[in-house]
């Protein structure tokens, strides 16, 4: 990607929609390799983005994924409805989970999203609102450097 070309796009996810799990992060992944970006770039951003379609489904009645490319960096925000995080520093510690029996048995639930999220950010930000849902900002950063 060069000059002052942008991309920009938004998907919907559904609360509870475990049969589409991952069609989003796919998506984004598809999207991100058409256009140019480096692999490693799109790893990352792709274990992100899956990360956060599945913290939606699992948890939140829906959201929207927002897409941003520019020349220096990829941003994915996922604004949600759904009971929000009361506890975000303990929501971020590695093996933390609420997961239920349900998600558990589908294989989910690990207490790994966020902390896989953070790891695969430059930027990383979470604001969440008991009641209220979620938002979380992920960037990254294409020259290699981080803010």
């Amino acid at each position: 990607m060069t000059g002052d070309k942008a991309f920009r796009t938004e998907f919907s996810v559904k609360g509870r929609e475990f049969s589409r799990a991952g069609d989003v992060s796919c998506r984004i992944k598809n999207l991100l390799k058409d256009i140019g970006i480096d692999a490693g770039t799109v790893r990352r951003l792709a274990i992100a983005a899956f990360e956060a379609e599945m913290n939606v489904i699992m948890y939140a009645r829906q959201a929207v994924i927002s897409l941003a490319v520019t020349p220096e960096k990829v941003s994915i925000i996922v604004d949600d409805e759904g009971p929000g995080i009361p506890d975000i520093n303990l929501a971020m510690k590695e093996g933390f989970s609420t997961a239920t029996r349900e998600m558990r048995e589908l294989g989910f639930g690990a207490g790994m999203g966020l902390p896989n999220i953070r790891k695969n950010s430059d930027v990383f930000h979470l604001t969440s609102e008991p009641g209220q849902g979620t938002r979380l900002e992920i960037t990254v950063c294409l020259d290699g450097s981080r803010p």
